[in-house]
């Protein structure tokens, strides 16, 4: 098969298109003939050098590497010990994640069969290969963690905030992977939702059910207050400035955690926390009804043949992505 690879690590001129030998589903695993998937953060993570996930205390990365984890496709094979799924099956899933394990830069990969769930029939391959993690993460942070282990980001669990009619929800950097799946699950559970993003994305954002748009040329801790939740999907060093947009009580989410002073959260009266997203086939089942119905939908920035994986890294690099970034191998 083919397979795009790192031999080394740097910039997306790194990344190799190679022929690998198909691989061999394990125990609990089935061999999925991949038609698309999606580019995340920590493709180019890892591309750039990143080896250890936070929490894990060595790296179990090895060169050359296959990255990826997103990936939608048909099910080709599965171990004698996998069950509810068969060959011919559409399937799609977040693979082996928190780890660089995933291997889905590829025309096969062998997947842990609880990290699928059906693809929804309602969309087609690239659509789908674009929700795992995204919308995994904008579930995982508002509506359900859905696992007890423990976050290397803090020691509580996280614990999202019930949503609804009497909640208001800000979302910054909504246009983005996590962003836009984070705006229509909280209209989805009937919260009230402000949208912060460039302003090249106020009608995309608006269509997807935001209430209120803010442009990034604004300063929204000046324009918003009595927030219920924050969910921040940028992150770094000016995220504490949305503390200021909660009501007391209020929770800031931060998928990328920064600094906080805990004096100010404390007078403030507000909770940080934050999460590790985590692969999880029933959740994906769940959001992938949402999507079947259209009550969520993928936006797709652009699309790149596997073989052109570089021009896809070089799109993400120029940042500005409204939805995903997807390969497809056939």
């Amino acid at each position: 098969m083919r397979a795009v690879r790192l031999h080394e690590h740097g910039g997306p001129e790194v990344l190799r298109y190679d022929e690998v030998p198909i691989p061999e589903p394990g125990p609990g695993e089935v061999l999925v003939r991949v038609h698309a998937i999606g580019v995340n953060p920590p493709d180019r993570y890892l591309r750039d050098g990143l080896t250890t996930m936070p929490g894990d205390p060595e790296s179990t990365v090895g060169l050359p590497v296959i990255p990826g984890t997103d990936v939608s496709g048909v099910v080709e094979a599965v171990t004698a010990d996998v069950h509810g799924l068969a060959p011919g099956d559409e399937v799609f899933g977040l693979l082996r994640f928190p780890s660089f394990n995933g291997s889905a830069y590829a025309e096969y990969v062998a997947a842990p069969a609880s990290d699928l769930a059906r693809k929804p029939a309602g969309i087609d391959h690239v659509h789908a290969a674009g929700a795992p993690m995204a919308g995994l993460t904008a579930w995982q942070f508002l509506i359900e963690v859905g696992h007890d282990l423990p976050s290397p980001f803090q020691e509580a669990r996280h614990r999202p905030t019930a949503l609804g009619a009497d909640t208001t929800v800000l979302v910054n950097g909504a246009a983005g992977g996590v962003g836009h799946f984070a705006v229509q699950l909280a209209k989805w559970r009937g919260a009230r939702v402000v949208a912060v993003a460039s302003g090249t994305h106020e009608t995309f954002l608006r269509e997807l059910g935001a209430d209120r748009f803010i442009g990034t040329r604004s300063r929204p801790e000046e324009l918003v207050h009595d927030v219920d939740v924050v969910l921040d999907t940028v992150g770094g060093p000016h995220s504490a400035r949305f503390l200021h947009t909660l009501k007391r009580g209020g929770a800031h989410f931060p998928v990328f955690p920064g600094n906080f002073d805990e004096e100010e959260t404390t007078k403030l009266d507000v909770t940080v926390s934050s999460a590790q997203v985590r692969s999880n086939g029933a959740q994906l089942a769940e959001l992938g009804g949402l999507l079947d119905t259209g009550t969520v939908r993928v936006a797709i920035d652009s699309t790149f043949r596997l073989a052109d994986a570089r021009t896809a890294h070089e799109r993400a690099a120029r940042g500005h992505i409204r939805g995903k970034i997807v390969l497809t191998t056939v």
